[in-house]
C-alpha cells in the first residue's frame, strides 16, 4: 500500500520534516520564500499524511530526526541527499549546492546527523507561522 497522491501533486515535491522543530521549521519557511516556481508542498512527520509515508514505508515514525523529500510515483530522498535536491530544484545560486555532491554519502549524512542532533538547540524559541497563501502549502 502506497500514500494515495491526487493527480495535481504528482508535479510536486513534498518536504516532510519535524512540525515540532524551531530549527525544522525555519528551513521550512526558507524554502517557502525561495520556491519561485511553486515546487514544493510541505508536511509534519507528526501529521496523519506524514505518518501514512513513513509507515508505508516501514521508517520510523516516532523520532523525527530525518527530512525526506518525495515526489509522487518516484523514490524519496533523505537527508543530505534531500537537503542538496531541494537546493538543486530551487535553481538559481542555490544550484552551487550540488557541489556538495563530491562528498561521498556517508560523510554527507554525517554531517547532517550532527546538525539534526542540535537542531533544537540552533532555533530555541522560534515560532513560524505562514500566511494564508503559504498555508494552501501544507498538507496533513
Amino acid at each position: 500500500m502506497t500514500t494515495e497522491i491526487s493527480v495535481s501533486l504528482k508535479d510536486k515535491s513534498i518536504v516532510f520534516y519535524d512540525g515540532e522543530c524551531g530549527f525544522c521549521n525555519h528551513w521550512v519557511q526558507w524554502i517557502l520564500e525561495k520556491d519561485r516556481n511553486d515546487k514544493f508542498l510541505f508536511s509534519s512527520l507528526q501529521s496523519e499524511f506524514g505518518q501514512k509515508f513513513l509507515n508505508d514505508r516501514n521508517l520510523p515514525n516516532q523520532f523525527f530526526d530525518t527530512l525526506y523529500l518525495w515526489k509522487p510515483e518516484h523514490s524519496y530522498l533523505s537527508k543530505y541527499q534531500a537537503v542538496l535536491r531541494i537546493a538543486s530544484e530551487l535553481g538559481g545560486v542555490y544550484s552551487l549546492a550540488n557541489i556538495g555532491k563530491i562528498l561521498p554519502d556517508f560523510i554527507g549524512n554525517q554531517i547532517y546527523s550532527l546538525v539534526s542532533r542540535n537542531r533544537k538547540k540552533l532555533a530555541e524559541n522560534q515560532c513560524f507561522l505562514p500566511n494564508a497563501e503559504q498555508r494552501k502549502k501544507f498538507l496533513n
